[in-house]
């Protein structure tokens, strides 16, 4: 098993940056390739981004590609989320998620955290 807890979620302007923690327990971490999602009200759950294992990889969605940046510590069993230039549909709910390697399905979701921006 795999616990995830995110955090830094909050209210923020159009245009601040905020950054977003997922630490985590349970397993070795550096096993895992990390990703984040975000639901907003009414729509689906979407792809953030992701990174790989080791962090020498990231991949993100095109609506956040620029603005946000994944990163990891192995050594703190933390990922993060730096989210700049923030818009308001940039409001949602963020999950962070943990995969074994980099292939598998996500198996292990964080309980999320509320990001809101307003206008």
């Amino acid at each position: 098993q795999v616990q995830l807890v995110e955090s830094g979620g909050g209210l923020v302007q159009a245009g601040d940056s905020l950054r977003l923690s997922c630490a985590a327990s349970g397993r070795t971490f550096s096993n895992y390739g990390m990703g984040w999602f975000r639901q907003a009200p009414g729509k689906e759950r979407e792809f953030v981004g992701t990174i790989s294992t080791s962090g020498s990889t990231t991949h993100y969605a095109d609506s956040v590609k620029g603005r946000f940046t994944i990163s990891r510590d192995n050594a703190k069993n933390t990922v993060y989320l730096q989210m700049n230039s923030l818009k308001p549909e940039d409001t949602a709910v963020y999950y962070c998620a943990a995969r074994f390697g980099s292939m598998t399905p996500y198996r292990y979701w964080g309980q999320g955290t509320q990001v809101t921006v307003s206008s």
